[in-house]
């Protein structure tokens, strides 16, 4: 069963564990989602924090879109927008098992080892072939699709590679997966 744009018109954090155990492919290439961040159109760390941009315009955009953006120049990241049109609250998809198209995901990323081939944002992206021309793109139409959850154990902690409320513990991932970019790290305690 196909996941639909209603899935996401509600709170990015309902939404964000729920895509763990979802299996994401970009014309026919991908796998199933192991780990994601959430980010809330109140969160310092999300790129809609200050206001709307040329370049976060689509967080603005209707739910069940996709926000892709270059991270430090280098490379892409796809994020899930969720809640309603005006309010940036997304999904960043962290990291995926691979299991479709898995030859054309070893050539664009030029390795063989199939735990890398998706683990980590830009490594994600450039294993789908996902770029700038992604963004804005409706998440239940070509090239993208989304198939309902598996269910998986899923574990949260703190998100990973941001200063701001880095203290947040909206990181989402399928317990016990090899393909996670990094192991899971509990909530601090004050």
């Amino acid at each position: 069963m196909k996941v639909g744009q209603d899935f996401f018109a509600r709170s990015v954090h309902d939404v964000a564990p729920e895509l763990v155990g979802v299996t994401l492919l970009v014309d026919g290439v991908g796998g199933r989602i192991v780990e994601v961040e959430a980010y809330d159109h109140e969160d310092p760390a999300a790129h809609g924090f200050a206001g709307q941009t040329a370049r976060n315009a689509a967080m603005f955009g209707p739910p069940g879109h996709a926000y892709v953006y270059r991270s430090y120049g280098i490379h892409w990241c796809l994020n899930f927008v969720c809640e309603q049109e005006g309010v940036a609250s997304a999904v960043l998809i962290r990291a995926l098992e691979p299991s479709t198209g898995l030859e054309e995901m070893a050539a664009r990323r030029r390795t063989d080892e199939q735990r890398l081939l998706a683990a980590g944002p830009g490594r994600l992206c450039q294993a789908l072939g996902v770029t700038r021309e992604h963004d804005g793109a409706p998440l239940d139409e070509p090239p993208f699709e989304l198939y309902a959850r598996e269910d998986v154990p899923v574990e949260r902690g703190l998100r990973v590679g941001i200063t701001k409320a880095a203290d947040r513990p909206w990181r989402y991932a399928e317990a016990g997966s090899k393909f996670l970019s990094r192991p899971i790290r509990p909530r601090r305690r004050p």
